[in-house]
């Protein structure tokens, strides 16, 4: 499966549902940044994105962008073969 990484905040409910989708698709190797606590943190996710929301989500080194595009790549039936694809 796909390493994921994830910037988050512990009380945004975006990320909260993210979270459970990928905990829901088998996703172990997963790095979540709270970037309310880490402020530095959000900085480096707003170069790396170009964002300044959360959540943003990389799978596999690739940026798919936040909660919207997550679920629209579930809704398609792309975020399946994107874990698997990014597999190593």
């Amino acid at each position: 499966m796909a390493r994921v990484l994830v910037y988050l905040t512990g009380a945004c409910p975006y990320c909260q549902a993210a979270s459970r989708l990928l905990a829901a698709k088998g996703v172990t190797d997963l790095e979540a940044v709270r970037v309310d606590l880490e402020p530095a943190r959000r900085a480096e996710m707003q170069a790396r994105s170009g964002r300044h929301t959360v959540p943003q989500i990389w799978i596999g080194g690739r940026h798919v962008g936040g909660w919207d595009e997550l679920s629209a790549l579930e809704r398609d039936g792309t975020l399946d073969s994107m874990l698997e694809a990014q597999r190593t």
